[in-house]
């Protein structure tokens, strides 16, 4: 900065000496300049929580896959029994059959033991195979993903994921618990026709008895259940960001 003074009636100019070897309008700029990576960071954080969303939603619909008490008191309290003609023995061993081929350890084939299957069943299985092996993957993969990002950021001192991740993860059971209590039977159909491309998910049960087996509010019971693991993995997410969040207000106060 440049200051004006008289000497001997002639104007003069002294520049005021610089702090820091810097003028004051060179320092001004560099003050209003916002921390270089800021949005990067949040961009990361934001797909962290995308990750975790995934991770919750996997372990949700694998866990009520094997979940296998949720079928047997399904057994007991709808009599398929009766209905199916089968021995309570044979319905145990022919769904313990099924929810054993969906899985990554599973046979590469379905056989049931006392069942006969048409060929379009055993398309549809396979399909439905498929579709749970996308879940069981992503489970290992997006466990990695989130064990690297997490340390990631624990190292800077920042937590923000955690409340990208409980707002994503509310979504999809909002959603589909909203659809699910509006009308359970177009939630089921609609279900099926986005996922699979045919109608072979319409089991006959003279060539296909299995259905027998596989009441519909079975289902229901099973979308009731990965609706509340994922609501609750997106709570733990909550109540793990909101005490980060005091922690960390405490601390700044403590260091005013």
């Amino acid at each position: 900065m440049e200051r004006e003074s008289a000497v001997d009636g002639r104007q003069t100019t002294e520049k005021e000496p610089a702090i820091d070897g810097r003028s004051s309008a060179e320092r001004e700029p560099a003050a209003r300049k916002p921390a270089a990576g800021g949005k990067a960071c949040r961009a990361g954080q934001l797909l962290l929580g995308l990750v975790l969303m995934l991770l919750i939603l996997s372990v949700s619909v694998v866990a009520t896959l094997n979940f296998r008490p949720l079928y047997y008191w399904e057994m007991e309290r709808m009599d398929l029994a009766e209905t199916s003609g089968l021995t309570e023995e044979q319905i145990r061993r022919n769904y313990d059959v099924l929810i054993d081929y969906n899985n990554l350890w599973g046979p590469d084939t379905l056989e049931f033991p006392d069942l006969p299957m048409s060929e379009g069943g055993r398309v549809h299985f396979e399909e439905v195979k498929r579709v749970f092996l996308v879940f069981e993957y992503l489970i290992p993969v997006s466990l990695v993903l989130a064990a690297a990002g997490i340390l990631y950021f624990r190292r800077r001192g920042q937590f923000r994921y955690l409340k990208y991740g409980a707002l994503l993860t509310v979504l999809v059971p909002l959603a589909a618990g909203l659809a699910i209590a509006a009308n359970w039977d177009r939630a089921f159909v609609l279900f099926h026709q986005v996922v699979f491309r045919n109608d072979l998910w319409i089991f006959d049960p003279a060539e296909d008895p299995v259905i027998t087996i596989l009441p519909d509010t079975f289902f229901l019971h099973c979308a009731v259940m990965i609706v509340a693991l994922a609501l609750l993995g997106s709570i733990l997410c909550g109540l793990l960001y909101a005490r980060k969040a005091v922690r960390a207000q405490r601390k700044k106060e403590n260091d005013k």
